[in-house]
């Protein structure tokens, strides 16, 4: 029996040392491939710019995507830490690319890039709300209540990769929001409070929450149980939300749960 459980174990190391030594690497990168790429390129047929390639870095003329880490190796371009693109033609001004559709972008290099130097501004952070004030006047049983919301823009940066027109990924950066609310009873604050996005991790999934920003909040109604205020986490430039839905009572109490998706 000790002999045939050592057996097992042997073959089982063996498995292990076979798996650890099959394990897929990234390439040597290509020193020479890489210099050979920089500069400007342009769609094939409508000479539109879609990337500059400097140094180590990517740069879009969409002032909004960020630049990204680029290297090359075999015949793979590698983009930021995830992205790849086979490479199935280059020479010193053509490049196609295979974006892992069946779709292959086929690219030439400007041969004067001063031309589009104005293309690539500098990168700007996206801010999806301006600075936006609300206020609601209420009136239940016999009192007069007033509701006032202020949407901020902050620095905190929220990061998505999409994939732009011509089928590259690119990461965007947003500016996240906070929320505040105050409601007054007369002269009387009942109520006050600024929202953040954290607050939401217990109603939201964390990894639509990672990529999603503190969109709005908007009066709903008001009954016995107090105020009803929704607000909505999105992610940009897409139609998905989360909504959650505020109580707060007459006196001041906070209850939170998730309305819809």
């Amino acid at each position: 029996m000790r002999k045939l459980l050592g057996t097992i174990s042997l073959l089982l190391c063996g498995f292990l040392l076979i798996g650890c030594g099959s394990k897929q690497k990234r390439p040597e990168e290509s020193k020479e491939a890489k210099a050979l790429l920089q500069g400007v390129w342009e769609d094939e047929e409508t000479d539109e710019v879609l990337f500059k390639l400097q140094g180590d870095s990517v740069y879009y003329p969409d002032s909004t995507s960020m630049p990204a880490y680029f290297m090359v190796a075999a015949d793979t371009l590698y983009i930021g830490n995830s992205t790849r693109y086979h490479i199935e033609k280059h020479s010193e001004h053509v490049l196609w690319l295979s974006n892992g559709d069946d779709e292959v972008i086929k690219l030439h290099k400007d041969d004067d890039p001063d031309d589009d130097v104005e293309e690539f501004s500098e990168h700007q952070i996206q801010t999806l709300t301006e600075v936006v004030k609300k206020d609601t006047v209420i009136y239940y049983n016999g009192n007069r209540y007033r509701l006032y919301f202020a949407i901020n823009p902050t620095k905190y940066k929220v990061k998505l990769n999409t994939v732009n027109n011509d089928g590259l990924e690119v990461e965007n950066v947003y500016y996240d929001n906070i929320i505040h609310l105050s409601i007054f009873n007369g002269s009387t604050q009942i109520f006050s409070r600024d929202f953040r996005k954290p607050q939401y991790e217990k109603k939201v999934p964390a990894q639509f929450l990672t990529k999603s920003i503190l969109n709005n909040m908007e009066y709903d109604k008001t009954d016995a149980e107090g105020f009803h205020v929704n607000a909505s986490l999105c992610t940009p430039g897409n139609a998905s939300c989360y909504m959650v839905g505020h109580v707060i009572s007459f006196d001041g109490k906070l209850t939170t749960k998730l309305l819809e998706y």
